[in-house]
This record gives structure tokens, sequence and C-alpha cells, in this order.
């Protein structure tokens, strides 16, 4: 990524950039969180980082995502009990 130029250096750039990506967050939580990290930017600059750097970024997310294919999370009709009978009913007296 060409950051040459730029006010901040290329990892805080990139750790801005990964961060709105990889997680749910705003523009101000993004800069809320480097904030804590003793970075100070501006919500503003990291939409520029977003709109100049983010298509990169999430492609590179999209290919280290594990792949899901084949994979089923859904429980199969063989992991439960056919013929069991219901217990444990109340009945009314």
């Amino acid at each position: 990524m060409p950051y040459k130029g730029l006010r901040f250096p290329a990892e805080v750039i990139a750790q801005a950039v990964w961060l709105y990506h990889r997680f749910p967050l705003s523009f101000r939580e993004v800069e809320e969180l480097l904030m804590a990290r003793g970075i100070t930017v501006s919500h503003e600059a990291v939409r520029q980082w977003r709109d100049w750097f983010g298509p990169q970024c999430a492609a590179a997310l999209r290919r280290r995502r594990p792949a899901t294919r084949g994979i089923s999370m859904r429980c199969s009709s063989k992991s439960r009990p056919t013929s069991a009978a219901p217990t444990g009913r109340l009945t009314g007296n």
C-alpha cells in the first residue's frame, strides 16, 4: 500500500483500517481505540484511510478467512433419538 507522504506511520494506518474492517466499529470508535493506545487521530482521517486503503485491507481479510464450505452447523436427525416417548407428562388431578 502506498503510505508515502502521509502524516502517520504505515503501522498506524494499517491498524486503523484493519480495526474498521475486522470489527463492527464506527470511525469514532476506531479513533477512541487508537487514542487509548496514545495515538491522536481524527475520525475523518480514519474515514479517508478507509476510502484509500480499505479495499486492499478487506480483500486481504477475505483471503485469510478460513473456508466454511462443507461444514454444517445444523444438527442431523441421527443425533436425536427418534423413538423416544415423551416422559414426565403432567396430568390434571
